[in-house]
């Protein structure tokens, strides 16, 4: 016999997933209503309004993905690239590779440039690649959470749309917790995610694109053959959108007021994403954005009061998640199995060069709480010292203590 499904209560201190708001998951619990129910139209209705207001744009168009946040990638890429399309994507961590490996699936002739992991690019070097190679597109990360960098995106934005060149932007990691001004950094396409600062399970991918996205995807158009009309219909047609499921010129057809059937909308998740996206906007951007900072010096100060080092350039640091130098000679995998097996913590490694070099921790949305943050700083200190690292000991929560004490005061 199956036991009862009874997971343990950890606290998620990962760059993704995170804790979902409680709320949240009360959300999807909600009884499920046909896809086309005027009250569910409704509700699909006031979530592409709030992924509007989240992602500070007055695009018509807003709405999620059914899929990880990489169907959301796969979606804008897979619907605007043609084979041949040059694309340029600067890389700075591990998903710059796979923005650069979508893209190259779809035939896209890819050109990368790449900086030292830890450092993000001047805006500059960008645009000379961009006036050099003159891409159609120019897709680029926002907040790399494999390195705990985030790359300023307005003037390569501005630049972008001078030279006629699509900007996509990869906000997954960013969206919720730090500002994502679509319009105002001109961002042509973006991306978010659910489960980093939206405090939303996995499985949905808030995306938003303008009017010139929209121009190509209706160049591209092609009503799917259970669904037109046989007298127009068009067997071949050179410049369709090769996926089915991610094509984004039928889902603009599910998601207007025509309402076109696509695929059955994963109920539970959008009301998941619904109350997500309230929780974001009850509190407020700005504040929202502040409370995050917040979090993140206290985690900081306590880390360097520890005696650990900040892996990165601080000047481009991402807010919502801090990378952590490995003490030389420690096994950081032995360090976050304890911490998981004696405090119910789970903080994160890397991948690719930075694998075995850092730890990250995550501070995003429901996780991003003061209990939170002072929960895994005397928690990694116990462990460091079990391991026989010599840390300051008694120091780290209290510098994080200050930085709460200071703000209250």
């Amino acid at each position: 016999m199956y036991k009862d499904l009874n997971t343990s209560v950890r606290t998620l201190m990962t760059p993704g997933p995170v804790e979902a708001e409680p709320r949240v998951l009360r959300a999807m619990c909600t009884p499920i209503l046909g896809q086309f129910d005027p009250e569910f139209t409704e509700i699909m209705n006031e979530t592409m309004a709030m992924i509007r207001s989240v992602f500070q744009t007055e695009n018509q168009w807003a709405f999620p993905i059914d899929g990880t946040s990489r169907a959301g990638i796969e979606a804008v890429l897979g619907s605007i690239i043609e084979p041949g399309d040059r694309v340029l994507v600067p890389i700075y961590g591990r998903f710059g590779q796979l923005l650069t490996e979508i893209a190259e699936r779809y035939g896209a002739d890819v050109v990368n440039i790449e900086t030292d992991w830890g450092q993000v690019f001047n805006p500059q070097v960008v645009i000379q690649e961009m006036q050099r190679i003159k891409p159609k597109i120019v897709a680029m990360v926002h907040g790399e959470t494999s390195t705990g960098c985030m790359q300023p995106l307005q003037e390569i934005g501005e630049a972008c749309r001078a030279l006629d060149i699509l900007f996509v932007v990869d906000a997954v990691a960013t969206i919720g917790g730090t500002a994502v001004k679509v319009d105002e950094w001109k961002i042509d396409a973006a991306i978010g995610g659910t489960q980093k600062c939206l405090s939303v399970p996995s499985g949905m991918a808030p995306i938003t694109f303008n009017a010139r996205v929209e121009a190509i995807l209706l160049e591209r158009k092609k009503i799917e053959r259970g669904l037109a009309d046989p007298s127009t219909y068009h067997k071949l047609q050179a410049r369709v959108i090769r996926s089915n499921y991610f094509d984004l010129s039928q889902l603009m057809d599910y998601w207007s007021p025509a309402r076109l059937n696509h695929h059955t909308e994963a109920t539970s998740m959008l009301y998941a994403l619904r109350e997500g996206l309230r929780i974001v906007l009850e509190e407020g951007l700005e504040v929202r954005f502040a409370r995050h900072k917040l979090q993140e010096q206290a985690l900081v100060q306590g880390l360097k009061a520890m005696g650990l080092e900040i892996y990165g350039d601080p000047n481009c640091k991402l807010p919502v998640v801090t990378s952590v130098s490995i003490p030389a000679g420690i096994d950081g995998e032995s360090v976050r199995h304890r911490l998981l097996h004696d405090f119910q913590i789970e903080i994160a490694s890397s991948f690719g060069p930075l694998k075995g070099k850092i730890w990250r921790i995550g501070s995003m949305g429901y996780s991003c709480r003061k209990k939170n943050i002072l929960h895994v700083l005397g928690a990694l200190e116990a462990v460091l010292i079990r391991h026989g690292v010599k840390v300051y000991a008694g120091r780290a929560v209290q510098a994080a203590l200050d930085v709460y004490d200071n703000l209250e005061g």
